[in-house]
């Protein structure tokens, strides 16, 4: 699978952003779909996680309750709203999937899209 994402950009604290990221072929239902994050000079952080059918999510402690992850099978897509943006959440955002939940993991991750930066301004 072939994933590209976008979305990101330049917003004040507080504000919102909608990552996507559109999955080529046609297996998307057939993946866990998951969002990283990688600032400068740090490792990459696992941030959400989204089952196949979209029953299950997961989220890092640093994002509950301010972003949500959703997929639209029907659209290959996985998107992660996010809400009440901090200083603190400024990275490059990826998008990655997997065949099953090790998603959250990111050494176990079958596919990475390019990545899309975000930036919160304080």
């Amino acid at each position: 699978v072939q994933l590209q994402a976008c979305g990101g950009g330049l917003v004040q604290a507080g504000g919102s952003l909608r990552l996507s990221c559109v999955a080529s072929g046609r297996t998307f239902s057939s993946y866990c779909m998951g969002w990283f994050r990688q600032a400068p000079g740090k490792e990459r952080e696992f941030v959400a996680a989204i089952s196949w059918s979209g029953g299950g999510k997961y989220y890092a402690d640093s994002v509950e309750g301010r972003f949500t992850i959703s997929r639209d099978n029907a659209k290959n897509t996985v998107y992660l709203q996010m809400n009440s943006l901090k200083p603190e959440d400024t990275a490059v955002y990826y998008c990655a999937a997997d065949r099953d939940m090790t998603v959250v993991v990111a050494s176990a991750v079958d596919a990475w899209g390019q990545g899309t930066q975000v930036t919160v301004s304080s």
